[in-house]
């Protein structure tokens, strides 16, 4: 007589390698996952004063650009309009016509660099401490970049080292404003440097490339004879300082 045989019930699923399959998941979305980050402009704000003073003797070495809550453009105490803060600012960085309310500009030459860099190597080497090096070694480096920067443009005219632009906004300005006025300002230098580029080497200073050796020393060059000095301040509340 046949056997009846017993009834199996649902085979049970190897669930063994389930941890590894979720592992090597969570790992394929880390990699492949890109994050949101915030978009902005790049820019290392000055510390927090309470009432910047600057002196008359530094007036002419200032070009003050203010932008108020109603995103109106002042520009030295007069009202401009943003389509002209460009060749503002240029005017500003070349002083063509020596004005006496533009910053004084200073030749510098093959000779007064080198002589400047056999004082401050002959400092150097009396110098006792390594702050006291330290100090001379970073003038030092300035007045070998200036001579480099002779050799390969000629002789320049440069700022004084207090010249700069100084961006103050509302805490009402808008963001587009703010965003038109720097893109002004920055443009104009760059024209200036792309300019000075072309003249001297027929190529747009926009077109080198810092990667290349060459190149690099032609960066450094235009950038000493024209440097991005935009001072930008906290925005403050316009209505407490009328």
């Amino acid at each position: 007589m046949l056997k009846k045989r017993a009834k199996r019930g649902p085979g049970e699923i190897n669930a063994g390698s389930m941890a590894d399959i979720a592992f090597l998941l969570l790992i394929f979305f880390l990699v492949t996952t890109t994050m949101d980050t915030d978009a902005g402009i790049l820019r290392l704000l000055p510390p927090i004063v309470d009432e910047p003073v600057i002196s008359d003797v530094n007036k002419r070495n200032v070009y003050e650009v203010l932008v108020n809550d109603a995103d109106m453009l002042l520009v030295e105490g007069q009202m401009m309009d943003i389509k002209e803060l460009r060749a503002g600012a240029k005017e500003f960085m070349v002083n063509p016509d020596n004005s006496p309310d533009l910053p004084e500009k200073h030749r510098v030459t093959a000779a007064e660099c080198q002589q400047k860099i056999g004082e401050y190597k002959a400092f150097l080497a009396g110098a006792k401490d390594e702050a006291e090096k330290q100090s001379y070694r970073d003038v030092l480096d300035r007045w070998e970049d200036k001579l480099n920067a002779v050799r390969l443009l000629g002789e320049y005219m440069e700022l004084p080292n207090s010249a700069l632009i100084s961006l103050q906004t509302g805490s009402k300005t808008s963001y587009g404003m703010y965003v038109q006025v720097q893109n002004e300002l920055e443009g104009g230098i760059r024209e200036l440097r792309d300019e000075l580029c072309m003249q001297k080497f027929d190529r747009k200073f926009t077109e080198l490339d810092e990667k290349n050796d060459d190149d690099k020393e032609l960066i450094k060059a235009i950038r000493m004879v024209y440097p991005q000095r935009v001072s930008e301040a906290e925005p403050v509340d316009l209505t407490k300082k009328q």
